[in-house]
């Protein structure tokens, strides 16, 4: 008995030792769960493959193509979500993919159902935002309490301030005749305010494209300024070396509009659509295509807005 007590390979040392490293293993799984559920580790494991897919949508010319295959996307990363509730990159990729399809397959002919489809990207980008720590609620919050609050945010906030402002801002264009939403443009513009504080060639020069739009859509007597619109299309621009062809288009499509400047309307999107798409940068391929396709829809309105 004594001889088998003492050695080192008997059971009850074998015992022994499992129970005292017992408490260190779990420890470890902890660690490397952070708390996960099994469908969490599962969706954060996936997270890398999920966003090479993200970037190969960026590099797709065939629109056929990707309205074929976003919908898809979309629903399957609605599904992560749901699986882990608390990811906000999860968030921010689904505003960003919901805001994309509405603008360059459903905007054009269906408005009403676009509406709907940026207030679930709003949505969803404001709920990305709650998960980067800012409490604050975006309609609730008064103005100016809520500019306040929007100079702690950081950088890495920037996404999901771009994409809940972006979102927002498309859902109140195409709810021009309810007061209660025109009355909210000034919130996106805060969020978007601040992006352009903290990181104004975000997005391929976004903030400026946004700033653009607001200042370029209205007429002086409701807040348009043509002088900084022109400024932040530059902005814009220069930010991506003049490859993204969707300045010149939003540029004509509210700018240009807004004065009346039909040969400016006119001489800007035959010129995006006289660029081909393959001589810009990769990564800008679908979004160049997008805005081909939406200067060609443009042209088709041009006798009926001059």
């Amino acid at each position: 008995m004594e001889a088998t007590m003492g050695n080192p390979g008997s059971l009850s040392d074998l015992s022994g030792n499992r129970l005292r490293s017992l408490p260190a293993l779990l420890a470890l799984f902890v660690l490397m769960s952070g708390g996960c559920s099994m469908n969490q580790l599962v969706v954060r494991s996936s997270m890398g493959l999920m966003e090479e897919s993200i970037r190969a949508m960026h590099r797709e010319t065939d629109l056929e193509l990707a309205r074929a295959a976003m919908p898809a996307n979309l629903k399957m990363l609605e599904g992560m979500i749901e699986a882990d509730p608390g990811n906000a990159r999860l968030r921010v990729h689904a505003a960003e993919g919901y805001y994309g399809y509405s603008f360059a397959f459903v905007e054009p002919d269906d408005p009403e159902r676009a509406a709907g489809l940026y207030a679930r990207c709003r949505d969803y980008g404001a709920a990305a935002l709650a998960r980067t720590g800012f409490d604050h609620d975006l309609t609730g919050t008064p103005l100016r309490e809520l500019e306040q609050a929007l100079q702690q945010t950081d950088s890495g906030q920037v996404p999901a301030l771009f994409w809940t402002a972006s979102c927002w801002a498309k859902h109140i264009d195409l709810n021009r005749d309810d007061p209660r939403s025109i009355a909210r443009l000034g919130r996106a513009a805060a969020l978007m305010q601040r992006v352009l504080e903290l990181d104004p060639d975000y997005y391929h020069g976004g903030p400026h494209l946004f700033f653009g739009v607001y200042y370029g859509s209205r007429p002086p007597m409701l807040g348009g300024d043509p002088e900084r619109s022109r400024e932040h299309f530059e902005a814009a621009r220069a930010s991506s070396d003049d490859r993204l062809l969707l300045a010149n288009v939003l540029q004509a499509e509210f700018l240009d509009r807004q004065l009346m400047d039909r040969d400016a309307f006119h001489e800007r999107l035959t010129g995006v659509l006289d660029t081909a798409v393959a001589d810009g940068p990769s990564q800008l391929a679908f979004i160049n295509q997008v805005a081909r396709e939406r200067a060609r829809w443009l042209l088709t309105h041009e006798d009926e807005w001059f």
